[in-house]
This record gives structure tokens, C-alpha cells and sequence, in this order.
């Protein structure tokens, strides 16, 4: 690992990705107290050789369940009520030390496939900030609001307990409207103002969701969310299922699309990806849990996303260009970070890929290259706030590590 804040200038690579629409080469990327201090000519400090690479942003992953790495593979063949029966009755047995495990299996996961920032909602946030800290990857995470589960005050008094530190920072988790109602609701409101933070929540991911809090409320979701208020704070993941007027109402916030778990658990919708980025919407990405995608590698959750919107609406109006940036510069809008681009200012969070996996490798090839052939396996070297958190000599020691944790939970 590089000592804190060591100056240094990436060199060498073929194309530098400055942004979702901007491919440069032949330039030198000098880094100093963690952030991007100039692309171009200038180089000073250590040498940190591209090897003929392509040097891009890194990726945030903006909705998963870490601790559900444990639960890849079980229960796969179900719809997303059926699903979550199951997966509640398996999660009751799983505690602290269990979760813990299951998160570090996929925050490694998540390095080696180039995710420098993850947003992630479970039950066990202290063990998310030792892991972030641990493996130097920007976690936002908290406690996690489900009435059917535990009662809120209880949540509430853990989640004014944590704190931030140099890769963590609290966020409010609350499961869905059909799992926590309005009090619990407000509770959480409360607490996310008071921690300057947001709330993370599902949002209209199945038709059974939307029409129960219709018939409950007379209000769908969105619309519900809205007229109480609570919208301005919450990041809502999912929204297969939402009308044109709730769309309006999303303009400056942000939604978040996880099309592998949708397609797998049969939630159907559509996620409106063209209008709600027409509308204003900071559009993000995420992978959901390894236990509904099954995979944490957002090079392959960008493809899908494209390929969803492409089938679904028989229209190519989102392009590879447009996932690149709700995986890079949205979701850096969304963790308040000024990331997301390789550019003088920007924090220092960069990913190199391998030539050989970006074939034919030509300027006007890398984005389509990088979002419909690329997988996590092409990623060879991971910085964060200008420190290395990975880099291919330490491939064999996170998969052996992954190997380790996965023995000690076999008998789950």
C-alpha cells in the first residue's frame, strides 16, 4: 500500500476516459494529497506505470447488500415477494460476525472489479466502517428501519451512535414503505437531517408494492412520498413502477436502477432511464445483493442496464455513454464526492483496465469497449484518495481471502 497522500503521476497509458464522453492520449494524470492535480504534461513525483492500460473513474456501486454475498445461490428461482419470505427467515439466524464476513467477501469482490464506492443497506454498518477502512473503499451505510423486524426506536438509537470516518459515512436505511410506516418514516427523516446525511430506501420495485400502498393510502408511493415531504431526502432505488407525474416530482433527486435483480426476480416495469434523466433525475447504478444479481461487477451491470432499456422500450436512445456516467459521475453526485471524472480537482479515485481487454484498441472504441465487452476481470489496479487498494499482485491474496471467508460460513 502507498503511504498517505505520496505524490505521484500515472504515465503510460493509451487513453485516459476524462469523462463519460471525452477520451484523451498521450497524457500524464499527477496526483498529489489524494485528488487529480493536472492531466496533461506534468509529471512529478513517483512513477506509476499504465502499462499501455486505459485509465478511467472508478465505479459506484449505489445500491447493494453487502452481508447477501453468504446467500448467493440460495433461493434463486423465485419472484421478489416469494424471495424476500425466505430470505427474512434466513436472516434471522444470521448475526453480527456472520454479516461482517459476508460484507468483507463482497467489498473484495467489489475492489477487484473496480468499484471504489458502494451504498449499501443491511443490519451491521459498524462492521462496514472497519471494512472500509480496512481495505480503503468508500462505504456509505446505516442502520436499517423494517417494523416486521425490530422496533424503530431501537434502530434509531444505534443509527445516532455512528459516525463518519476517512471512508465512511452514516446514511439512513429504510427498507420500503410496505415494511415501515409513516412514523418510522419520519423518525428516519429526523435522523438523516440531524446526521446532514440521506435516506436509502426501495421504492415501487413490484406492481404488488405500488397497488398495496394505493389501496392503502390512496396515494402510489412516489406520489406518497411526496406529498408528505419525505421525497427531498430519500435516494429511491428500483421505481420500475411509477406514473409520469411521479417522475416529475423526482426532478434533482436520485433514482437508482438495478436491472440484473430486477429481470431475475421477475419484478417487470420499466425503469424509465431516458425520461427521468430528461426530467432531471441524478440516475444512478447499482448491483443489488449477490444473493438477487448474483454478481457485484458493475462493468456487467452497466451492459444490462443498456440492454434492458433497448428491449423494453424498442428505442436506442440510452446509450453505453449514458451508464458510464450514473456509475461514475452520478454516483459521485450522489455520495457528495467531486469525482466520478479523471480531471484537475477531482478526487483521486481511478481504476487502470488492461489493454488486452479492450481490443481493438482504438479512441473511438473505449466506451463501447469498457460497457459492452469488459467485465471486472479486465481491471488491474484500484485507487482511492490516491492510495492504491488494489493492484493484480494482490489478486491471489484477495481471492484466497475470499476463499477463507466462504469456509467459515459453510454451514450456513
Amino acid at each position: 500500500m502507498r503511504e498517505s497522500f505520496r505524490e505521484f503521476t500515472i504515465t503510460g497509458c493509451s487513453f485516459v476516459l476524462s469523462d463519460p464522453w471525452n477520451v484523451l492520449s498521450g497524457v500524464n494524470v499527477y496526483i498529489k494529497d489524494g485528488m487529480v492535480m493536472d492531466v496533461g504534461d506534468y509529471q512529478s513525483g513517483d512513477v506509476l506505470d499504465c502499462k499501455g492500460g486505459v485509465l478511467m473513474s472508478g465505479l459506484v456501486n449505489a445500491h447493494t447488500h453487502t452481508p447477501m454475498s453468504i446467500l448467493r445461490g440460495y433461493k434463486d428461482d423465485l419472484d421478489l415477494h416469494q424471495w424476500l419470505s425466505f430470505m427474512w427467515e434466513k436472516e434471522a439466524s444470521i448475526y453480527n460476525d456472520i454479516m461482517n464476513v459476508g460484507s468483507e467477501i463482497s467489498v473484495i469482490e467489489m475492489l477487484l472489479s473496480g468499484t471504489t464506492a458502494f451504498v449499501d443497506m443491511y443490519f451491521n454498518p459498524s462492521g462496514i466502517k472497519g471494512l472500509a477502512e480496512k481495505y480503503r473503499i468508500r462505504a456509505f451505510a446505516g442502520e436499517t428501519f423494517m417494523d416486521n423486524r425490530e422496533d424503530s426506536e431501537s434502530v434509531k438509537r444505534r443509527q445516532e451512535s455512528l459516525s463518519p470516518s476517512t471512508f465512511f459515512k452514516p446514511i439512513v436505511n429504510v427498507h420500503s414503505l410496505y415494511t415501515a410506516s409513516l412514523e418510522t418514516l419520519h423518525k428516519a427523516a429526523q435522523i438523516a437531517k440531524s446526521q446532514k446525511t440521506w435516506i436509502h430506501m426501495h421504492v415501487s420495485e413490484t406492481r404488488q408494492e405500488v397497488y398495496s400502498i394505493k389501496r392503502k393510502t390512496g396515494k402510489f408511493p412516489v406520489e406518497l412520498l411526496n406529498e408528505t415531504g419525505f421525497l427531498n431526502l430519500i435516494q429511491a432505488v428500483h421505481m420500475g413502477w411509477i406514473t409520469n407525474q411521479e417522475i416529475s416530482y423526482m426532478k434533482g433527486k436520485t433514482s437508482t436502477h438495478c436491472p440484473t435483480s430486477n429481470m431475475k426476480l421477475a419484478t417487470a416495469g420499466s425503469f424509465p432511464f431516458k425520461e427521468m434523466h430528461e426530467s432531471g433525475v441524478n440516475v444512478t447504478i447499482g448491483t443489488d445483493g449477490a444473493a438477487s444479481n448474483n454478481s457485484l461487477d458493475m462493468f456487467r451491470e452497466m451492459k444490462t442496464a443498456v440492454l434492458l432499456q433497448r428491449h423494453s422500450y424498442w428505442d436506442l436512445w440510452v446509450k453505453a455513454s449514458h451508464v458510464l456516467e450514473a456509475s461514475t459521475v452520478n454516483g459521485y453526485k450522489l455520495i457528495g464526492i467531486n469525482g466520478g471524472e479523471v480531471k484537475k480537482g477531482k478526487v483521486a479515485d481511478l481504476v487502470i483496465l488492461d489493454r488486452r481487454s479492450m481490443l481493438p484498441l482504438k479512441e473511438d472504441r473505449i466506451v463501447s469497449n469498457l460497457v459492452y465487452n469488459v467485465t471486472g476481470n479486465a481491471v488491474k489496479t484500484v485507487i482511492v484518495g490516491g492510495e492504491i487498494s488494489y493492484d493484480v499482485s494482490m489478486k491471489e491474496t484477495f481471492l484466497n481471502r475470499i476463499e477463507t471467508l466462504y469456509n467459515e460460513v459453510k454451514d450456513l
